[in-house]
């Protein structure tokens, strides 16, 4: 089993502490933080907008923006001190010597420690970036149907009991990666486990009013394919950066995420043209998107013929999962947050286990990444229930009024329209 592979876990390279800065790590991982600042603003926010009608576009813009906000002083509070503490029986972390981030602030030089070859206050902002874009996921689930309190209620809920737990156990010593579980830039963690939670949360809530109808169709194209472009380049810091290291392992991460979405546009427009004889611009964007998120837990292990067969492998089974299988069921999954990250990020972590560079995956590997993902299923789909509950507990009704619903949440709950054709 390729234990050594799993220590280009964040968490395990952060904790080798080395007595030397290296300029070029640090150059790239301040770049690479950039990066996946930018797949959630706009990147994100500009995808999930154009995808929903033009009455509800500023409330995608409004949610995104507020869990960057929120989510970034959770994890400088308490976030970073639990998912990085010491292990309470492999399920979550606590050091209190990090709550406020206070072990980096507080010393003398003011430059904090290091966490191997880059300052850990730049590994920390990377990480926070992370725990913005997992959140921020799951909104497309129930986009134009939930109020915004109960939307930041759940999320804030969902990341303690869920995301950071989660972390834990992957990336900071816990259960799964006492398991050699295998995830290098957030499969698990961010999205089987934003997946579910936007499964969940869908079913929750109920419908939307008119589902499924002719009038629930994308208002603005070009902010979808805008929106999935910069995801696109954004993501090379979601995996590259995982590295944390300006190396040849960051250069391979790249280059296996470029392939396996390439892989998977090709085959989602080869599908749409086969099945509906018309290859479309918003499933373009979706099968780069799912190929992304299944590369994403095997960036920093597979080749290039595994990141061909994940990128292909993943946009085939996300596109029937999009289609298909949502209609069959009938759940209301808006912007096909289960069937792309839910979907895509179980396809990408079982073959993670089977397409390793070095010949070392095999079908025990593959059971161990079963484990994981059955475990991730189940944590954030209780998280989720609990998270959903609460809200409705504070909140009353988290969804919206049926006129509310009808009128557009740009103008019930934040007082302004996207448009005003009237100007």
């Amino acid at each position: 089993m390729p234990f050594l592979l799993i220590m280009s876990a964040p968490l395990l390279m952060a904790a080798e502490e080395t007595s030397e800065l290296n300029s070029g790590d640090t150059a790239w991982m301040l770049v690479a933080s950039l990066l996946v600042l930018l797949m959630c603003l706009p990147g994100l926010a500009l995808f999930y907008g154009g995808l929903v009608r033009g009455k509800n576009v500023l409330s995608i813009f409004v949610q995104c923006f507020a869990i960057a906000g929120v989510m970034s002083i959770l994890w400088v509070i308490f976030g970073y001190a639990i998912a990085t503490g010491d292990s309470w029986h492999g399920l979550i972390g606590w050091d209190s010597s990090k709550l406020f981030l206070d072990h980096i602030s507080s010393t003398e030089d003011g430059n904090g420690p290091l966490s191997g070859t880059i300052p850990e206050s730049v590994f920390v902002m990377f990480q926070m970036t992370f725990i913005i874009i997992s959140p921020a996921l799951i909104v497309g689930a129930f986009a134009e149907r939930m109020k915004f309190s109960a939307i930041l209620i759940f999320t804030i809920i969902w990341t303690l009991l869920s995301y950071l737990p989660m972390w834990h156990m992957v990336w900071g010593g816990g259960l799964l990666h006492s398991w050699g579980a295998i995830d290098f830039a957030g499969g698990n963690v961010v999205h089987i486990n934003a997946g579910i939670a936007g499964l969940v949360a869908c079913i929750f809530l109920g419908k939307r009013r008119g589902y499924p109808g002719p009038a629930l169709v994308p208002h603005n194209v070009p902010f979808v394919l805008i929106g999935a472009a910069l995801l696109w380049v954004g993501w090379f810091g979601f995996n590259a950066g995982s590295q944390l290291a300006a190396d040849t392992g960051a250069g391979m991460a790249m280059l296996t995420t470029q392939v396996a979405t390439a892989a998977a546009v090709v085959v989602w427009i080869a599908l749409e043209w086969i099945i509906a004889k018309k290859p479309t611009a918003v499933g373009a964007a979706t099968g780069a998107v799912a190929g992304l998120v299944a590369i994403t837990p095997a960036a920093g292990t597979a080749g290039i013929m595994g990141a061909l067969v994940i990128g292909a492998l993943s946009s085939l089974v996300c596109y029937f999962a999009a289609t298909k299988l949502k209609h069959a069921l009938g759940y209301d999954d808006s912007l096909d947050v289960f069937g792309v990250h839910g979907i895509g990020g179980i396809v990408g972590a079982l073959l993670t286990g089977w397409f390793i560079r070095d010949g070392s995956g095999d079908f025990a590997q593959v059971i161990v990444q079963g484990k994981s993902i059955v475990v991730t299923v189940l944590w954030s789909a209780v998280a989720s229930i609990i998270g959903l509950y609460a809200a409705k507990l504070i909140c009353g009704d988290i969804r919206v009024e049926e006129d509310v619903e009808h009128g557009g949440l740009d103008r019930a709950e934040h007082g302004e329209e996207a448009y005003n054709w009237e100007a």
